[in-house]
Parts: structure tokens; sequence; C-alpha cells
């Protein structure tokens, strides 16, 4: 059984890559497909699914620090959404099942606003996923969207807490003893080393944060959010993300089938759940009102509420409750369950065009924009920039700090994660915030006396658009980027970049011409 779903999960897989479609839009299929042969779900599959869902917000707990959650742009846009959705929809619902629509027309005002609440919350699965395929967990947009997506995640604990009756023993005010045990927790993290103690480091804290607070009667996923979340700050959380990376998207696979296997709608429902579908627009300018109105700019609001755009996983958990509490029907778990994946798809598709939609549509975007932004939302251009690097990482702050020693302060470096800026500033470091991939950036940066760019990204995607932008912009310098293979380097050469270094190749050379000065002194 499970030889047959690893099959359909790589056919499926393969044939939405070779259309050049995320590949979850294949798994998503897969778990159709199977389902509608006969074949059953098992605890197997849920626990794996389970699994992957328990590691993805460990590892967002990674990327999070708890700042971002006090900001107002992300609480107030997370409530404020949430409140005016609800009543929006659930006045909808209304509406059409006067309109005798089938399956609308027996809900009442609490069961139309309890689906409207289901639908509020945004996808967690699938958003991180489509972040880290396009590179963008640090940036702006992406650190809002997983403010958001938290926020989401303690209103859906309070949710639950009040459905289920469950309500947390007196013992779990003993989970604030978390806090002062960090440093503890720190150094089983150093003492792990790098080798293949870090990932299982890495599972013994997810799982044990997860039964921890399952334990103690909180959601058990929460649990595995904030131990992430307690590690951010620690030097090798990075190193512990990128191990558990592998891990977190393989149990995935099997959240994406099991969502198949939730039922098989009828032609009627197939129509319903297209309708609830189209209804996301809604949610997409509902989104990038709120955020414009907080004073975002308009790209940060524009792609923030595009990732924004889709149907939660959890609204099934919502929906099942109430098929069980019998104030819905069942067929309303496989209307949602179709729309879900529906929205998955849109989002995936759509979202892989965004910055080019974005580029045709910047005018009318821009109009929405406050006269003054947040202070977050601007950048600052150092003065007398010669050579700029893109991209502070392990490599790109390895070639700044290089070309410093070497050029002196007409070389500066320029990143999307707004910590590791503040963190090189405190250190007098020549830096400013910035995403490469920022159209606004480029037009707006005097590029005339800069001769060289650096991209150190790991992405050679973003690397080919981001020049592109620059030649647009007027650049007229050099380029040059870095690539892991051998077709990723002809890939950015045809693209127009001057010069790209493999990074592999160069490294051995790097390390043998070193060498050799050791015996030829």
């Amino acid at each position: 059984m499970e030889f047959v779903w690893v099959l359909f999960a790589f056919v499926c897989g393969l044939a939405a890559k070779l259309i050049h479609l995320p590949p979850l839009i294949g798994f998503l299929a897969a778990g159709f497909v199977l389902n509608f042969m006969g074949m059953k779900s098992s605890v197997f599959l849920t626990d794996l699914a389970d699994l992957g869902i328990t590691l993805m917000l460990f590892c967002i707990g990674l990327k999070l620090h708890v700042s971002d959650l006090l900001k107002r742009e992300v609480w107030a846009s997370t409530l404020g959404h949430m409140g005016i959705w609800v009543a929006f929809t659930g006045a909808l619902s209304l509406a059409v099942g006067i309109a005798g629509l089938g399956y609308f027309d027996v809900l009442e005002l609490q069961t139309a606003a309890l689906i409207g609440f289901a639908l509020s919350f945004s996808s967690t699965v699938c958003i991180v996923k489509l972040l880290e395929e396009s590179g963008e967990m640090k940036t702006r947009h992406g650190q809002l969207c997983l403010g958001v997506l938290v926020m989401q995640d303690i209103v859906a604990v309070i949710f639950l807490v009040f459905a289920t009756g469950k309500i947390p023993s007196l013992a779990a005010l003993f989970l604030f003893a978390l806090i002062p045990a960090r440093p503890i927790l720190h150094k089983l993290l150093e003492r792990s080393g790098h080798g293949e103690m870090l990932p299982l480091t890495g599972l013994f804290l997810a799982l044990g944060g997860y039964e921890l607070f399952s334990y103690l009667g909180v959601k058990g996923d929460l649990g595995a959010l904030i131990l992430g979340i307690l590690l951010a700050s620690h030097v090798k959380s990075s190193e512990l993300n990128k191990s558990l990376m592998n891990f977190k998207d393989l149990f995935l696979i099997g959240f994406f089938l099991s969502i198949g296997f939730t039922a098989l709608p009828n032609i009627e429902m197939v129509g319903l759940s297209l309708l609830v579908s189209a209804v996301i627009l809604f949610k997409f300018f509902l989104f990038f009102g709120l955020f414009s109105s907080l004073r975002l700019r308009g790209r940060t609001s524009f792609l923030s509420a595009l990732a924004l755009s889709n149907y939660s996983e959890f609204g099934l958990i919502v929906v099942a409750l109430s098929v069980q509490s019998g104030w819905l029907a069942k067929e309303w778990l496989v209307i949602l369950a179709l729309a879900v994946s529906i929205s998955f798809i849109l989002t995936s598709v759509v979202y892989r065009q965004a910055h080019g939609i974005y580029g045709h549509y910047k005018e009318w975007i821009r109009r929405f924009e406050r006269p003054e932004c947040l202070p977050a939302d601007t950048f600052v251009q150092p003065k007398g920039t010669e050579i700029l690097v893109v991209g502070l990482g392990r490599v790109g702050r390895g070639a700044y700090e290089s070309l410093r020693v070497l050029e002196g302060a007409c070389v500066a470096g320029m990143d999307a994660d707004h910590f590791r800026i503040e963190q090189m500033q405190r250190d007098d470091q020549n830096v400013f915030y910035g995403d490469g991939e920022d159209l606004d950036l480029w037009e707006h940066l005097d590029t005339k006396g800069i001769k060289l760019v650096l991209l150190a990204l790991p992405s050679s995607e973003d690397s080919a658009n981001i020049t592109r932008q620059l030649r647009t912009a007027g650049y007229e310098g050099q380029v040059a980027a870095i690539a892991r293979y051998q077709d990723e380097r002809d890939d950015l050469l045809a693209s127009g970049i001057d010069n790209v270094f493999n990074f592999y190749t160069e490294a051995g050379t790097g390390f043998a011409e070193e060498s050799l000065a050791l015996i030829r002194r």
C-alpha cells in the first residue's frame, strides 16, 4: 500500500514539474486519484502528515522573532481581516441560501459564521512551501506572512479550547519555564555537532515540544512552533533548519495526499467548491487594503496579500468538529476539502508570477500607498558605493569581508533579512536593507557610481531576475553571480551575467591555491 502512494506521488509530482507547475499540485492530484481508485487512507499516512506539519512549524519558529508578532501590521491585519471576512462571508452564505442554492439554504446565522471562520485562515503549509522555494522566507513580505500565520494559529488554539471543551490543565502554566530554560536548549544544540546528531536533535525538540504541550492540554503544534522560536536566536538555527528541510518536505507529501482522501465530491459539490474558491479574490483585496492602510509599501502589501490568498487545512479541522457536533452537514467537509485544494493550486500557480505581475501593474498598486511608509519598508543607500554585494549569507558575507579588506569603504552589502542587517550595522558594517527582487529598489537606487554587483544568492532564478531588473533600471556596470551546478551556470551566463562562479569548483580552487602557498613560501 505504501509503495502505491509513493508511486502515484512520484508520477503526479514529476508530471506537474515537467509542465512547470509546483510538485505539490501533483501530490494533491495523486491523493484524489488514489481515492477515486478505491484506495483508503491509513494511520501511517495520517502520522506522516502530522509529522510533516509538526516539523514545518518547528522550522517556522527557527526563522521567526517574537518582536515580529508585536508589530501592528501583523496583529492588526490578522484580527481585522478575520473579523471583516467572517462578517462578509457569513452574510454572503445567508444571501446565497435565500436564493435557494443547495447546502446553503439550510444554513443559519451561527453555521454561516462558522463556515466564514473556517475559510478565514490561510494555509501555513502552502505558503511556507512557496516562500521556501522562492527563497523569500526572510524578506519583508515573507516575515509578514509568517507573522500573520502564527497569529492565526494562536486564534486556532483559542477556538479549539472552546469548541472541544478541553481546557488546558493548571500545570500548563509551567510551560512558561521554557523561557528561562532557553540557555539549556541552546547548549543542547551546540553539543549536537554538525553530523547526523543535528537533524536528530531537531526531531527530538520538535516532537518533544509537541508531546509536552499535548500532555498539558495545549495544541501540540504550538509546542513545536514555540520550541523553534526559542532556538531562533542561536547561531546554528539556520544550519538546523537546512538539516531538517528534506525530512520536512518528504513528510509533507503525506499531508497533500491525505487531503485527496478526505472524500470524493459529486458534480454539485464541485460547482459549490468553485464558487467558494472564487471568493478568494475578496480575501486578496481585503488583505491588500488592510496592509496598505497600515502604511506598508505597495509591493509589500501586494506580495503578502497574494501569498495569503488561499484557504487553510485548519478550516477542514473546524468543519470536521462542526460536523461531529451536528452543526453542519457532512457534505460541507467534502466541499471545503476541494476548495482548499483548488486554493492551493491557484496560489501555487499565480504566486510564481507575482514579481512579473507587480512589475506590470506597479503604477496602479502604488496609488494605494500612504504618503509615509513604515521605516521597515524604506531603504537607505550608503554613499560612495562602487562594489555592491547582494545577499549576505555565508558566501556573500565572506565575499563582502574579503572585498572590504582589499577595496575599503567603497564596498557595501545588501540583504533582505532585517535582523542580519541590524546586527551587522551594530558592528559598524557598511550594509543596508534591501530585497534584490524589489523593482522599486533598483528604480530608486543610484547605480551610476557602482562598477560591480555581486549576486551571492542561493537561487539562480533570483540572480537572473535581479540582473534583468538592474539592466532595466539602467545599470551599465559588471554583474557576477554564484551557481551550484553547471546547468545553472550556463543559464545565468545566458541571462546576461558577466561572470558566474561555480560554488563548489571555486571553493576547491581556492583551497588548492592557498594550500600550495604553504610549500612555496
